[in-house]
């Protein structure tokens, strides 16, 4: 998967690096969405849920191309999120 970082569209603040986000997609049990929102519809937008290597779990709103990946925002899971992603982990390992 390759990432567009020209001119990325946030700053990171410190608490995620451009690799975490990067190894949040490629994290295994990663949950990618698609908005059901119109606001979304009209360029397609996605989310993903993952975690780095380092465990940093990392929620991003992104567009692909099917060939490059643009990170139009990304930030640390909130709580909600961590517990979403957590539940969906335990249920494929249940599997």
């Amino acid at each position: 998967m390759e990432f567009d970082w020209t001119n990325p569209p946030f700053e990171c603040d410190g608490s995620l690096t451009l690799r975490d986000i990067e190894e949040s997609f490629e994290d295994p049990f990663a949950v990618r969405l698609m908005p059901d929102s119109p606001r979304f519809s009209v360029q397609a937008r996605f989310f993903n849920l993952g975690r780095s290597a380092s465990g940093v779990g990392v929620f991003s709103l992104y567009r692909t191309n099917g060939k490059q990946v643009r990170v139009l925002v990304a930030r640390p899971f909130t709580p909600e999120e961590q517990f979403f992603h957590q539940r969906k982990v335990d249920r494929m390992l249940a599997h």
